[in-house]
Parts: C-alpha cells; sequence; structure tokens
C-alpha cells in the first residue's frame, strides 16, 4: 500500500533504505492513471518502501527535488536520489525501472 505522506513523514521514511516517491496531484490525469500501477507494484515489492507526495500540499518538497511536471516518481535510497521517471508509465515498464534500482 503506499502511503501518503507530508513534508515530516518524507524526511523519516526516505532516510534509510530503497524509496519509490510518487509527486503526483489530485487534478492530473497521468497521476490517476499511475497510482494504481505503483499500487500492485508496492503490493509485489517487499524490499521498496512506496510513498506519495502531493504535490499541492508539499509545494515546498516539490521544490526542493526539481519537480516540475507530475508524475514524477524518484527512486531514492538512504535520503539520495538514484534515478526519476517522468510521466505515466505501464507497469512492465515502472517494474522494471524499481527492479533496476532497488
Amino acid at each position: 500500500m503506499i502511503k501518503q505522506v507530508n513534508e515530516a513523514e518524507f524526511a523519516n521514511i526516505t532516510a534509510k533504505g530503497a524509496v519509490v516517491a510518487d509527486f503526483n496531484a489530485t487534478w492530473c490525469g497521468p497521476c490517476r492513471m499511475l497510482g494504481p500501477v505503483l499500487e500492485e507494484l508496492s503490493e509485489e515489492t517487499s524490499n521498496v518502501t512506496f510513498i506519495g507526495v502531493d504535490v499541492d500540499e508539499c509545494s515546498e518538497l516539490a521544490g526542493q527535488y526539481g519537480i516540475n511536471s507530475v508524475p514524477c516518481v524518484l527512486f531514492l535510497k538512504d535520503g539520495k536520489e538514484v534515478s526519476r521517471s517522468i510521466g505515466f508509465k505501464p507497469k512492465a515498464a515502472m517494474a522494471a525501472w524499481v527492479a533496476q534500482n532497488a
């Protein structure tokens, strides 16, 4: 399950381990399409934590990571960004991206 987080929770969750952070917005059509894909992957992937970040509610955090368009999915390891995926991608492509970075 993907947990929607605020800015304070983001720092705590991403500090250790592998994290997929989905920067999204409720008004974004591609975000609504990508959400279920990431939800499925979160249930199938045990070694990676999946979180969601609403860019409207966490605008400072989005600015800090240079999020200019949504959906933007970051792969973080121990708090550091190692990869970024922008826009909607089908499940197979997202699964390969997660596996490549995990």
